[in-house]
């Protein structure tokens, strides 16, 4: 049987804060409610899923398309790494480091010697705000940008005509073998801009170089089975390409839709698994309402076509890593919320409430037992002996 799983990740779009969100600054986010309650959109096929149910809208739908819940966040932290390694069956106990008054001097020094230039930065900052700031510098020096964020990141932003796209990835692939130890972040990024000052805008050439998983993970696993795993956006970057037969990488959102269908053409059998990050980096983060709820309108609209090429033996997960609040004022980081959980497919018999799951690594173990394969040796509980099928 040529069995299937579409799982799509809604970068950032959480349901509701966690019990412990007060340790974050974040106990009054929520960032799909918040965003629709602002800006009035709607998202009818999202709706009719059963998505604005994981917000309490328990009557819309009354008979939802999909099972429905919602899931919690088990590990430490609220970032990109830290949620899709637990949805994956890897839960972390303890954050990775921050660094919240900047990089220590001496790293700084060690890291400017490696790479042959100075660098200017080194603070916690929006990523807008930072190059808006020292671009002009950047362009006039030629030293790479180095910032942070609340996030167990480092972050090197350079103008393309500057510093070149090889160039700057080298520069990364620099710091990530420095960073170990005390100094071992979850992420560093690429992050290249054009334009003239103080207009300057960020490209879709961005790329992410993380810290490979610690330990097996759901993916593994389905590669020592010979499953194929397809992975469409940063997907590839998140997991170090461990366990990943074929990346595609995407620009926006619209482009990753696009490439989820194609890739539904073309692969028969296996798990396809897509990051569509626009809600976060370029709307929540921005705090950005308007453009946070359009990006959902754009998704909610490809819905139909999506639902129209799946058969009856496929299931479709759709969920999040995080949150990110775009009407969440205290800061522009990411927010410690709990995930919304749809479930889809043709086989279903009965749609029903999966409950507020303990963990994100359900959603692994569902995999693994969808295609029949052991999971002792990751996290989570499937809800797939739940599902009517």
């Amino acid at each position: 049987m040529n069995k299937r799983v579409l799982l799509i990740i809604l970068d950032g779009v959480g349901v509701g804060a966690m019990e412990d969100a007060y340790l974050y600054g974040d106990e009054n986010a929520n960032t799909l409610k918040n965003t629709l309650s602002e800006t009035g959109v709607k998202i009818p096929n999202l709706t009719s899923l059963g998505l604005l149910k994981t917000i309490n809208n328990l009557n819309e739908p009354v008979n939802p398309l999909a099972a429905y819940g919602k899931m919690k966040l088990k590990s430490a932290g609220k970032d990109t790494t830290t949620g899709h390694f637990e949805l994956m069956g890897l839960i972390r106990e303890k954050p990775a480091p921050t660094f919240s008054d900047g990089f220590p001097a001496d790293l700084i020094k060690e890291f400017e010697k490696r790479i042959g230039r100075k660098t200017i930065g080194n603070k916690p900052s929006s990523g807008i705000e930072i190059i808006k700031e020292l671009g002009k510098m950047h362009m006039e020096t030629g030293y790479p940008i180095v910032y942070t964020s609340a996030d167990s990141v480092f972050q090197i932003a350079a103008h393309e005509e500057i510093v070149n796209l090889n160039e700057l990835y080298r520069i990364c692939e620099i710091a990530r073998q420095l960073l170990r130890g005390d100094w071992e972040v979850e992420r560093v990024i690429a992050r290249p801009f054009i334009g003239e000052s103080p207009n300057f805008i960020r490209t879709p050439s961005r790329r992410d170089f993380n810290l490979p998983p610690s330990k097996f993970t759901v993916l593994d696993l389905l590669q020592q089975h010979s499953i194929p795993v397809w992975v469409i956006g940063k997907i590839g970057d998140i997991f170090s390409l461990r366990g990943i037969s074929q990346e595609i990488r995407t620009k926006y959102n619209k482009d990753g839709m696009n490439k989820i269908l194609l890739s539904l053409s073309k692969l028969k059998k296996g798990l396809i698994f897509t990051n569509l990050n626009d809600f976060d980096t370029l709307f929540g983060h921005r705090r950005s309402p308007r453009q946070f709820s359009e990006s959902l309108k754009e998704f909610d609209d490809f819905l139909p076509l999506l639902l129209g090429k799946l058969t009856k033996d496929d299931l479709l997960i759709i969920t999040a890593d995080h949150g990110c609040d775009p009407t969440y004022i205290r800061h522009t980081d990411h927010t410690r919320e709990k995930v919304p959980l749809l479930v889809y497919s043709l086989a279903l018999k009965k749609k029903l409430y999966l409950g507020e799951r303990e963990s994100l690594s359900d959603v692994g173990q569902t995999i693994l037992e969808y295609f029949q394969i052991p999971g002792n040796s990751v996290a989570g509980k499937s809800f797939l002996p739940e599902l009517s099928m």
